[in-house]
């Protein structure tokens, strides 16, 4: 089983790129979760509505009033447009809310990936997977598209969770052969913005010694890859998902930055 988190601007799939692959994995018989993001399209539905995004250590600020509107846009529209997209290739899916299907449960995050602390609002940090819907989906052949909208152990307060924290908190719930995060760049940059300092393949331990030196975007992803090897994943891999050959290579066990327990 892989799980696959979709996001940054790839998402737009026009091509049916996406779609064809995920077609292609299933034909070897491979089980698939996809975890979306949702960046863009969030940033468009705040600015139409008035609102400033504001970013500390690669984590937006969620206030109630940018919640209410990340979560619309995440659980109600790209959610269902992924699975729009995945049915109209002939691939079986539905999409699920991290909150709504209880399968993410979550607390409110205080520290960012370097250890300093934060009042980021309503972003919360994965505490527990309740998988058993998302099983149910893969047992039926069906791939499940979840939302990163998780709730309190209560049920009443909602929070956004980062779209790679979430994929790793389900990889490693499931015990996933391979987390693969499809982002807007070619894997995980030692010294962002270096095109030459890209990582092609690195020990959990490695990076978790220097993970305080990443900033901004790239923090967040260097922290799902520690987290999901951490809770049982056998590999992460980071890839461009803006290259419509990149997933296909990840399938290969190729290309981005790869992430080994």
């Amino acid at each position: 089983m892989i799980v696959v988190k979709f996001g940054g601007h790839a998402m737009t799939d026009k091509d049916g790129a996406f779609a064809s692959v995920i077609s292609a994995a299933i034909s070897q018989g491979i089980a698939v979760v996809v975890v979306h993001g949702g960046g863009p399209q969030i940033d468009q539905a705040l600015k139409s509505a008035g609102i400033e995004s504001t970013f500390v250590g690669g984590f937006r600020v969620t206030t109630p009033e940018v919640f209410a509107i990340v979560e619309r846009v995440l659980a109600k529209e790209v959610g269902p447009q992924v699975t729009s997209s995945l049915v109209a290739h002939g691939i079986a899916a539905q999409a699920i809310s991290g909150r709504e299907s209880g399968t993410l449960i979550a607390v409110a995050l205080r520290n960012l990936v370097d250890g300093s602390p934060a009042d980021l609002g309503l972003v919360g940090v994965v505490t527990q997977v309740n998988i058993k819907k998302v099983k149910a989906l893969v047992a039926a052949g069906i791939v499940p598209v979840v939302s990163p909208i998780a709730s309190d152990s209560t049920g009443t307060v909602g929070y956004n969770v980062n779209a790679d924290l979430a994929a790793a908190a389900i990889a490693g719930a499931l015990d996933a052969e391979s987390l693969i995060v499809m982002t807007d760049v070619e894997g995980i940059y030692r010294h962002w913005p270096d095109k030459d300092s890209l990582i092609s393949t690195i020990s959990a331990s490695e990076l978790s010694k220097i993970k305080s030196t990443f900033a901004q975007g790239m923090a967040p992803k260097v922290q799902a890859s520690l987290d999901a090897i951490s809770a049982g994943a056998k590999a992460v891999r980071i890839i461009d998902g803006t290259d419509p050959l990149a997933f296909g290579r990840a399938l290969q066990n190729q290309g981005g930055t790869l992430v080994v327990a």
